[in-house]
């Protein structure tokens, strides 16, 4: 019987420690007007990148299912097609476990050819996907870092129409 409650006392705790809540006080970083200046995040292969100022438009992907959508239409194009179109793709992680994103997540990434920002810090990413609709692949565009529009796309069909514009 004492097995049985430490047990259920220590998987209440470890539940209570495990909280997927977002902190309803972050300030959200997409904004239009709002500079994309401190954006330092590291690519796939764990060198640091920041945003170059002639970057046009950046692409987020919030959640599995559109990073893989993203990472799939970007297989199909020209390794340059990204940096021809001056357009940087970020990819948040951040929701994975750790043990999750460095034995599969990780790796895996490594083997584009396109360069991808890995989000990995959930407090970073909170300031991101605050006020984002995370299941849409999300494009900012930028003027001078910039934040000039935010728009939402469904396909890829959609997403190259804003690469390309």
């Amino acid at each position: 019987m004492k097995k049985l409650l430490l047990a259920a006392l220590s998987a209440f705790f470890f539940l209570g420690c495990s909280s997927n809540a977002t902190n309803e006080n972050v300030q959200p970083a997409l904004v239009v007007t709002q500079s994309i200046d401190n954006l330092q995040l590291n690519d796939q292969h764990e060198t640091p990148q920041t945003i170059a100022v002639d970057t046009k438009k950046i692409i987020f992907a919030f959640s599995k299912d559109i990073g893989h959508t993203c990472n799939d239409f970007f297989a199909t194009k020209a390794p340059s097609y990204l940096t021809d179109n001056k357009v940087v793709f970020v990819a948040d992680v951040s929701g994975a476990p750790s043990l999750i994103r460095s034995m599969f997540i990780l790796p895996g990434l490594k083997d584009f050819k396109h360069t991808v920002l890995v989000m990995n810090d959930k407090s970073v990413s909170a300031a991101y996907k605050a006020g984002m609709e995370s299941e849409k692949i999300v494009v900012v565009s930028l003027e001078n870092k910039i934040i000039t529009e935010i728009k939402t796309v469904d396909t890829t069909d959609e997403l190259a129409i804003e690469i390309e514009r």
